[in-house]
């Protein structure tokens, strides 16, 4: 009967077959819906991972933690868990270059979409330029807004790795305040708060932003040698 209803069947036609079919005759039915949940939910994670568009997909397999501080009252199984994005709750994964900022926050999307829950992944440039080039188009740039705002899960990733102009601030900010309390939004950056003022060339834009995201928000800090460094091909010795 689970395996019907997931395939959007008739509750009271599947009843009656039930009582209808006999032993045999029902392990078969059960076997097929079974055996169709499992093809749709198959390819609705598929749809979620390709809609996500992940640059290049991670997993936590064999993920370095050891550069991670969590924050009080969150460790790595509430993480896994997805219980922040349950929460609608923020996070700002902020550390050193290479630590597995953005490794995590992939991964994160990825674990979402496994678990058959819509997510979206940009760095702020790219969300920027996509945000920029439909606001030239009339009506466009609401429709745009309208589908990022679908996902449970949004990450905007190395926010602070390039300025953004006055109208891009703008668009950026404005996707933060239509996030608040109804997306959880995970953001990596190599900035402090305080620095971010410049990113958004207004202090009190940055303000505003940085306000939305601690009201429910949790920092987890990154610390150490970047992993790129360490196995980079370029060494001596």
């Amino acid at each position: 009967m689970e395996a019907g209803r997931s395939c959007s069947l008739t509750t009271a036609v599947l009843e009656e077959w039930s009582r209808l079919g006999t032993p045999k005759q029902v392990e078969y039915l059960a076997g097929y819906l079974e055996a169709e949940r499992s093809s749709r939910e198959a390819s609705k994670r598929a749809t979620l991972l390709r809609r996500c568009a992940l640059p290049a997909p991670k997993t936590f397999d064999g993920y370095d933690w050891s550069a991670v501080s969590w924050p009080e009252g969150m460790g790595r199984e509430s993480l896994l868990a997805l219980d922040f994005v349950e929460r609608r709750e923020d996070l700002v994964l902020m550390g050193d270059v290479g630590t597995g900022k953005t490794h995590m926050a992939s991964a994160l999307c990825a674990l979402a979409c496994e678990r058959r829950l819509e997510a979206r992944f940009f760095t702020a440039s790219s969300l920027v330029m996509r945000l920029s080039v439909s606001a030239r188009d009339d009506g466009r740039l609401d429709r745009e807004a309208a589908l990022i705002g679908k996902a449970r899960l949004l990450v905007i990733d190395e926010l602070g790795f390039l300025p953004l102009d006055a109208d891009g601030a703008r668009l950026l900010f404005q996707v933060f305040a239509d996030a608040y309390e109804r997306q959880s939004v995970v953001i990596t950056t190599n900035l402090e708060f305080s620095r971010w003022g410049s990113v958004f060339g207004d202090d009190q834009m940055a303000a505003a932003v940085i306000d939305r995201i601690v009201h429910h928000g949790r920092l987890v800090q990154f610390r150490g040698e970047s992993y790129r460094v360490r196995h980079a091909l370029m060494q001596e010795g």
